[in-house]
């Protein structure tokens, strides 16, 4: 077959292949052009579920009559003109292959009155022939309808799943799309109902108030509010606590300059983030707006406009880890009252200074455990007992919640959580239940504390903090290890070597694709050393950074943690109940244990009253 150039029909359904999948893709192209339109209201009605029938109507500026052909030409576009446009992209859309790609393969129709003009035209495509632009009744903006969908491309329509699955998925977007652009008043309908009414946010709370709609109503009360600018750049939105995670990661928004992406960088910051505090196989949720120059991110990475790739993309991992790091390092228990959407600011400053966490001046010293409960993790006694020499060796301390002098803390029959302003945040222990749980009462009516949840979340960052704080031993390795790598791998490894051995892991190239271990963490003896070289060196080369081996000797503090930590079943006395309230208010994360279980719970004077039908 001779070569040939193909018809424009043609290529533009190949294009279409590319952008359309299914309806909601339709929709998403023609909101996203009304936005950069300027509207300030967009209506989308559907039909079957889209197939039937896409409109989509905005009062944005409109289209001249003379340019409504071009609208509908393929690489035609009014947002970029040269390759710096390209390289500074700050609209939503900027290839102008979507409306063309649209007409290929639907009838189409589009009627425009741009503004200022006294007149609308309409212009009609049909199997990729376009019919002259005549007059039309339109107020000022644009109107686009896309009819019977893949009409002439069955192979494509048959595909498409059942109508109500089409429209969930054309919801689901909006709301995207709505989390992103507050200030835009989003209607849809139905088969000719009214489905979703999303009215634009004026101030904050309102914006929370959409949030709240996409997210669910509980959402507000279980969240944080981050706010941080550093290095050119700015995270705001909302993460949820640990407690509000899900079995998917169905309810995680992430734009980008506006714009909704799915990166493996910002997941695995957030993943990272969030590793101290979730519960095994839980996904957190959150709705997160980053900010940076447009030259930081090139966005022309795939049609569908999805993904996109950061330039520096180790400065963003770090800004973005470490920015919700610090969020959810505030998560002490009873950080807030629980009315509130508890707002947490991330800390002032570079979001890159290198800060040891400082240990907590109030924390008792909390005795180590036996040899006898230690979890076997493949990690020998020895390194156990040094670790223990490095923090103090405990075992023989008093009792576990004997408070220090300057946190002693005693109540007393005039103690009243309802007179003054000083009454703690977990307020004071009345009572013990079962062993188990330690009651208390604060001004917003009753507190429920695991006990050994508790203990043990602050004895694990006594231990982490404990780490931070003092030199980390290493040992030699009797035998050199010499593992092989990809030449990524090995190139990371030279790149990265005073990093690495400053967490006690050295290492050195030995060739193109090989790195020889010499001396590891003494914390991780007994450990897979290949296995755990491979690991931190896959996450080096993907992401410009790893926690492999802070993550590895954070699991080993956490079960000295578990097993160091008073059990369930154990009577304490008002004192002791009262000292570990105080340092569950002075603990990072403390409202979850190490595996993110809740370590607390607040029930308010108004749901005890609702469990016995007062004021009815």
């Amino acid at each position: 077959m001779p070569i040939r150039p193909l018809p424009p029909e043609l290529i533009n359904q190949i294009a279409a292949g590319e952008v359309i999948e299914r309806p909601a893709s339709v929709v998403k192209e023609l909101v996203e052009n009304s936005i950069d339109a300027g509207a300030r209201r967009i209506d989308v009605d559907i039909e079957q579920g889209g197939v039937r029938l896409i409109r989509v109507r905005d009062d944005g500026g409109g289209i001249p009559r003379e340019e409504l052909p071009l609208a509908v030409a393929s690489h035609a576009t009014s947002k970029i003109a040269s390759f710096d446009d390209l390289e500074r992209v700050a609209s939503m859309g900027f290839r102008g292959e979507a409306l063309a790609s649209v007409s290929s393969v639907a009838r189409f129709a589009l009627t425009s009155r741009h503004a200022g003009h006294d007149e609308a035209w309409r212009i009609e495509v049909d199997g990729g022939k376009y019919t002259d632009a005549r007059p039309a009744q339109h107020p000022p903006g644009t109107t686009i309808e896309v009819r019977d969908l893949f009409y002439n491309v069955p192979a494509r329509r048959k595909f498409l799943r059942a109508e109500r699955t089409e429209f969930a998925h054309i919801d689901d977007l909006l709301k995207s799309l709505a989390l992103a652009r507050e200030g835009v008043d989003i209607r849809l309908t139905h088969n000719g109902k009214p489905v979703r009414l999303l009215k634009p946010a004026r101030d904050e709370h309102a914006a929370l108030a959409r949030v709240a709609e996409v997210l669910g109503p509980d959402f507000p009360g279980q969240a944080l509010r981050v706010e941080h600018e550093a290095a050119g750049m700015r995270l705001s939105g909302w993460v949820g606590l640990p407690t509000a995670s899900r079995g998917q990661a169905d309810q995680q928004y992430f734009y980008v300059n506006g714009r909704l992406v799915r990166d493996r960088i910002v997941a695995h910051a957030v993943r990272q983030a969030y590793a101290d505090v979730l519960f095994h196989g839980r996904h957190p949720v959150f709705v997160l707006f980053l900010e940076l120059d447009p030259a930081g991110v090139d966005v022309n990475v795939h049609p569908a406009k999805s993904e996109v790739r950061f330039r520096e993309q180790r400065l963003i991992h770090d800004f973005l880890f470490r920015t919700l790091h610090e969020a959810l390092s505030q998560t002490r228990a009873g950080a807030a009252a629980p009315e509130s959407p508890m707002p947490v600011a991330a800390a002032a400053g570079s979001a890159f200074e290198s800060r040891a966490s400082q240990p907590m001046a109030s924390m008792p010293a909390w005795p180590m455990p036996s040899s006898q409960s230690r979890l076997n993790l493949g990690v020998r006694e020895e390194p156990l007992a040094d670790y223990a020499t490095l923090l103090g060796d405990t075992r023989n301390a008093p009792t576990a919640f004997a408070p220090r002098p300057s946190t002693a803390w005693s109540p007393t029959q005039a103690q009243d959580p309802e007179q003054g302003d000083d009454v703690p945040p977990l307020g004071y222990a009345i009572a013990q239940l079962k062993n188990i749980y330690v009651l208390a009462e604060n001004a917003h009516g009753l507190v429920l504390v695991d006990m050994h949840a508790a203990h043990e979340r602050i004895t694990y960052e006594k231990l982490k903090n404990g780490r931070v704080t003092a030199s980390l031993r290493s040992q030699m390795m009797l035998v050199p290890l010499s593992i092989a790598v990809s030449a990524k791998e090995a190139a990371a490894a030279e790149e990265h070597a005073d990093a690495l051995a400053e967490w006690g892991l050295e290492l050195s190239r030995s060739g193109p694709s090989g790195v020889v271990v010499r001396r590891i963490p003494s914390l991780l003896e007994g450990a897979d050393v290949g296995q755990l070289t491979r690991d931190v060196l896959s996450e080096l080369a993907q992401h410009g950074s790893s926690r492999r081996l802070e993550e590895l000797e954070n699991e080993l503090l956490s079960t000295m943690a578990c097993h160091g930590s008073v059990r369930a079943g154990r009577r304490l006395g008002l004192p002791e109940m009262n000292a570990l309230l105080r340092e569950m208010e002075a603990t990072e994360r403390s409202g979850q244990c190490n595996h993110g279980r809740p370590t607390w719970v607040q029930l308010s004077l108004f749901e005890l009253d609702k469990l016995f039908l007062r004021g009815r």
